[in-house]
């Protein structure tokens, strides 16, 4: 029978697991990850490395790789320092891994289903790159924050709302780039806009949401 690894160990093996896939993504194309590192203040990465899109592309991978466990571990750290009820330990830390790889899988083919159905699947990809390029900035964002709550800063409620609201702005400043990207298509098609971020990009979220408060 397995022995069971402390909590405070096993954040340690996935902060490790983290580390080593950054290190891949970089060593993968150094130029590149440079270019991303800068993707919150200049698009040039997006309008680069959005023309060359692959199915998998194994840079991305990396990163997602980071921005799951990363999230798995900021979450962990919110329940238990938001609520009283709920028991951290390795089978949950686990969970919300997988529960969130499923999530955010899913959702991208979902997206790509849809831009299939109604053949806009062009800009619907370059969408999908952005997104999951901003998402995976906040998966690094995340990386040094996580350590410094689990081995130097004790979590409080106001240190984590202040967290929380600036993920919430980087992902507002993403949402935003994206728009003026795609302004003109934007305007053309504002119903099926405002259509698509509420069946995919809201309802989503408040649907977890919900989940969790009952």
């Amino acid at each position: 029978m397995l022995r069971e690894v402390p909590t405070h160990t096993f954040y340690t093996i996935l902060l490790l697991i983290c580390f080593v896939a950054i290190a891949i993504a970089k060593r993968m194309s150094h130029k590149r990850f440079d270019e991303f590192i800068l993707v919150i203040s200049n698009s040039r990465y997006l309008k680069v490395y959005g023309k060359d899109q692959k199915f998998l592309d194994y840079f991305d991978a990396a990163l997602f790789l980071n921005l799951v466990i990363s999230s798995a571990i900021f979450c962990a750290l919110c329940f238990k320092t938001l609520t009283q009820t709920i028991e951290i330990n390795n089978t949950l830390i686990s969970r919300i891994i997988v529960g969130i790889s499923v999530f955010f899988l899913a959702k991208v083919l979902l997206e790509r289903l849809i831009a299939s159905l109604f053949e806009i699947d062009n800009i619907i990809d370059n969408y999908i790159f952005q997104k999951i390029s901003y998402k995976n900035y906040l998966g690094l964002f995340l990386l040094p924050i996580n350590a410094l709550l689990i081995f130097s800063i004790t979590p409080t409620k106001t240190l984590i709302y202040s967290v929380l609201a600036l993920l919430f702005i980087v992902n507002i400043n993403g949402l935003i780039t994206t728009c003026k990207m795609y302004q003109n298509e934007i305007k053309n098609n504002f119903f099926y806009f405002i259509l698509y971020l509420c069946a995919l990009e809201i309802a989503p979220y408040v649907i977890i949401y919900a989940v969790f408060r009952t």
